[in-house]
């Protein structure tokens, strides 16, 4: 295969059929964006046919199922010209899949590449696939154990972007090589933004490159390129973003780069893109605008609605507009945290945790404070959502979509709430083994020391005791965070302080004073029980002052106390006391519990779980 510098990926094809490993390759995952070489951007086919293979093999040969069989390369030697000429027009399995035989076995230097596999050899089981479908698998199966495919110098290739589409008899050959091609690398996203315009400094292009980290090159190139299309002409534009953009600094030299970046849009769209209700933690403290920085926040703005679509609602960016300084309380929490945030931003990927597990009842803070934790480690945040299908193959094939993505996008955290259902003990009856596989896949890449300080895993549940013990072990959830209910008048006041901040509600309470009829009787109250407390003096205050001024009516002691007296929290105290034992259990570190907790034996806590376990049947 061809000598000339390239992609990763082809390297290692390249290395594994010189050696004889393999005739048949399976290319998945990026396996529809466009790849750069020599200048010039190919369709995956086309690489193949150009780069890859065209200076050592006579024959190439391009088979899309819904289209048809093309001749990319031909020699004077190939068999049936005729018939490869007439297949051109005819999709039909049936046809061109014994003419490849044919062609594969009775020629020498041909190479097969097969796009939408998937379509041709589908996942499932062999009784259900339709007699065109099992002998398709038969055929390929055939192809891949014919040791004359390597004696004749052939090989083949089978597109399909995710290996769950394709029927496990041919993955399990170990003829049969997996290829996964990645989305595009920092220098790779760095050549597509420099081609799609070479106006850009190299610092330009060095920080959209770092803002267009899960994108593939396709998309960055839309992006920066986009179409004309009917609505607004460019000089409309300009002078609507003009308007947008006042007499600030450089409001020129920012609307000429941003007229460009925004044809095909809306003015309702221009505005919601040049004043999104979300700006990048690096964004966000710049003092004075400059045009690059507009073109990130758009980029980013459009990268979140590209992302989100092409995940189909499997992952949804956590947008955080608060940071520790809105968390009441928690101090040791907020500390261990901001250790960890410094490493990160610092580099020091040694010291980082592969995964955090925030463990505690309801209500006390644990999403808040993740959400918190981004933005003040400033990094993007992903909520993983629940990505099992009903579909075969399709939950396997959701679950690889986002790893792939969350790979390329470090440093990411990524935070999967109610883990018990995630990683717990699914019933597999009638899925074959998927929820098992899934979970496997999840440790795998959750374990893999590559991603440590660039991919950051927040599992969050309260019920740990139902979680697969193989996910909290060392090297995969590091580092255990308990969360419990405020122990303390001072903690519940600190929790009370931040929620009257965060609604910017008046008060006149003094907490000294009135501690005994306000904080202290709500100790032991959950952090959504505080809020509730919270709103309901505001509107207790608003109602009392409806005949005076009613926006501007404080919340005085008694009105709080009146609040604290008519709230009814909803409890169930057994239950909610075994989650806490279970957050003490769980803790990775004594000065992260209450002080209550911290000199509590383990043969005591023991004791205590048992006991509860017991009253309430588990």
């Amino acid at each position: 295969m061809a000598d000339r510098e390239l992609p990763e990926w082809a390297d290692q094809i390249r290395r594994r059929y010189v050696r004889g490993e393999s005739s048949m390759f399976v290319l998945h995952q990026n396996v529809y964006d466009r790849l750069h070489s020599g200048g010039s951007f190919h369709d995956l086919p086309t690489f193949l046919a150009q780069v890859l293979l065209a200076d050592n093999k006579d024959v190439i040969l391009h088979y899309d199922p819904s289209k048809g069989l093309q001749i990319l390369k031909k020699a004077t030697s190939l068999v049936g010209l005729d018939i490869a000429l007439q297949l051109a027009n005819q999709p039909s399995p049936q046809k061109v899949m014994p003419y490849l035989e044919t062609v594969l076995l009775s020629t020498d230097s041909v190479a097969v590449i097969i796009s939408y596999a998937g379509m041709l050899v589908p996942s499932g089981e062999m009784s259900f696939l339709s007699e065109q479908d099992r002998a398709n698998v038969f055929c390929l199966h055939r192809w891949s154990l014919n040791t004359s495919l390597g004696s004749k110098d052939n090989v083949v290739f089978l597109i399909s972007e995710f290996l769950t589409e394709l029927h496990p008899k041919l993955l399990s050959n170990p003829k049969v090589a997996a290829v996964e091609i990645p989305l595009p690398s920092l220098d790779e996203r760095r050549t597509v933004i420099h081609q799609a315009d070479a106006g850009l400094t190299d610092e330009d292009v060095r920080r959209l490159a770092e803002h267009t980290a899960g994108l593939k090159a396709v998309q960055i190139e839309s992006l920066l390129t986009p179409r004309e299309s009917e609505g607004l002409d460019d000089d409309e534009r300009e002078r609507h973003i003009r308007d947008l953009l006042g007499n600030g600094k450089d409001a020129d030299e920012r609307a000429t780069k941003l007229t460009r970046l925004t044809r095909g849009m809306s003015r309702e769209e221009i505005a919601h893109l040049i004043n999104p209700d979300y700006v990048p933690p690096d964004l966000e403290s710049r003092e004075e605008p400059d045009a690059l920085a507009d073109v990130r926040m758009l980029i980013h703005a459009r990268k979140r609605e590209i992302i989100e679509k092409e995940c189909a609602g499997l992952i949804e960016f956590v947008t955080s507009t608060h940071d520790f300084s809105a968390v009441g309380g928690q101090d040791e929490i907020k500390r261990e945290l901001r250790r960890v945030a410094y490493n990160i931003k610092t580099g020091q990927t040694t010291r980082v945790p592969m995964g955090l597990l925030f463990v505690g009842p309801m209500g006390t803070g644990k999403t808040f404070v993740a959400s918190a934790f981004s933005n003040e480690a400033g990094l993007t945040a992903l909520k993983l959502k629940s990505f099992r299908s009903k579909w075969v193959g399709e939950t396997e094939s959701n679950l690889e979509k986002v790893l792939s993505i969350v790979k390329v996008m470090g440093p990411v955290i990524v935070i999967i709430d109610e883990g018990d259902r995630s990683f717990g003990n699914q019933d597999e009856s009638g899925d074959s083994g998927t929820s098992s596989r899934v979970i496997a896949r999840l440790k795998e890449f959750m374990s893999d020391t590559d991603n440590r300080g660039r991919v950051l895993f927040i599992v969050m549940t309260n019920r740990p005791d139902k979680l697969d013990v193989d996910i909290k072990r060392a090297g995969r959830l590091d580092r255990k965070i308990p969360f419990f209910y405020a122990q303390e008048a001072e903690d519940v006041e600190s929790v009370l302080d931040a929620l009257f901040r965060r609604y910017d509600i008046e008060t006149t309470l003094d907490w000294r004073n009135d501690r005994a009829d306000t904080s202290a009787k709500l100790v032991g109250y959950s952090n959504a029980d505080l809020e509730a407390v919270v709103l309901l003096s505001n509107d207790l205050a608003q109602h009392d002052g409806l005949e005076d001024d009613a926006d501007s009516a404080p919340v005085t002691a008694e009105i709080f106390a009146q609040a604290v007296g008519d709230y009814l929290p909803s409890r169930e105290a057994l239950m909610l006391e075994y989650m806490e034992m279970l957050a003490v259990f769980e803790a990775s570190n004594r000065r992260l519990l209450p002080k209550k907790y911290r000199d509590l034996s383990a043969e005591d806590l023991n004791e205590r779980l048992m006991a509860l376990r017991r009253a309430l049947a588990i």
